[in-house]
């Protein structure tokens, strides 16, 4: 039998442990601001974290620059672009080479973190305004490609050698866009028509084409997954973030401090801090959640 000691010393242990849990679990889901207010110009948006745990989105301190955020909220200016090219959807391959969304240019960018210098590794004149970016396993980029003024919007495949291909033209005004865990579907937001698809990603481009849910009020920004599958879209107007499953259900709604919340993206030690670009204050804010985000996890298998 154990001794009295080791009895006490087992339920010590587990009583802290309780406490533990008890007190993540209390703050799950409760944002809080990283950066001060109006560090970002009104253009702060396209959140994306690098392995060391850095937060990068575009237009920190002023319009056409990228910036780069510690995990303590320190931030500073990491890229002037040029040429009137202005960032907006940033994310990163398994070899730390970032890729940016030029809306004012129809380009994507392509930025080595070591250098600092900028390329174009895509352009194509039958682009809108490239708006974000998401990313497949194999380092394949996906931009949604809205056209705000007549509400209507595309979706380009962009191959890792720089070819452009029209995957879908007769959308609404794509916004937010992501690849899921299998790496074999792509979700899809729709900001005006308020709507969230699915394809099937082919050898070809998309198939299968199916509406997963609807909302009935708020417009949508970007969106990213976590490694369940489960997505978070950003409600622009509302001032919350939802968590929703691959099925439509709605598990979470998370209030972020501020009414515009443009994008979203996971880092952290562990992967599950969420960083979230917000307009009306212009700063960023994260909360935590209980998985890590997909794309942390990419960065550990790499």
């Amino acid at each position: 039998m154990q001794s009295l000691s080791v009895r006490v010393f087992l339920f010590v242990l587990l009583t802290a442990m309780t406490q533990l849990l008890v007190a993540e679990d209390a703050n799950l889901y409760k944002a809080q601001p990283l950066t001060e207010p109006k560090e970002f110009s009104t253009g702060i948006e396209g959140p994306a974290c690098d392995a060391a745990g850095n937060i990068f989105a575009v237009n920190f301190s002023e319009q056409a620059t990228i910036g780069r955020v510690t995990p303590d909220g320190q931030g500073e200016v990491f890229v002037k672009l040029s040429n009137g090219s202005v960032g907006n959807g940033i994310r990163f391959d398994r070899k730390g080479i970032m890729y940016v969304a030029d809306y004012a240019n129809h380009n994507i960018l392509r930025i080595d973190p070591e250098t600092r210098v900028v390329s174009v590794l895509a352009h194509h004149s039958g682009m809108n305004q490239p708006n974000d970016l998401a990313i497949g396993p194999r380092g394949t980029l996906y931009a949604s490609d809205p056209n705000w003024g007549n509400n209507t919007g595309q979706i380009w495949r962009v191959d890792t050698s720089g070819k452009v291909k029209l995957l879908s033209g007769d959308m609404g005004t794509t916004n937010g866009i992501e690849v899921g865990p299998d790496g074999m579907t792509l979700y899809v937001n729709e900001s005006m028509q308020r709507n969230v698809w699915a394809f099937e990603i082919t050898e070809d481009g998309v198939s299968n084409k199916r509406l997963i849910r609807q909302f009935e009020d708020h417009g949508f920004d970007g969106m990213r997954c976590d490694v369940d599958g489960n997505l978070y879209i950003t409600r622009y107007g509302k001032g919350t973030v939802v968590k929703m499953s691959p099925a439509g259900e709605i598990l979470h709604e998370i209030d972020v401090l501020g009414a515009s919340p443009t994008n979203i993206c996971f880092g952290g030690p562990d992967g599950c801090t969420a960083y979230v670009t917000e307009f009306e204050h212009r700063r960023l804010v994260s909360f935590r959640v209980d998985r890590p985000g997909l794309a942390w996890q990419r960065w550990q298998e790499k």
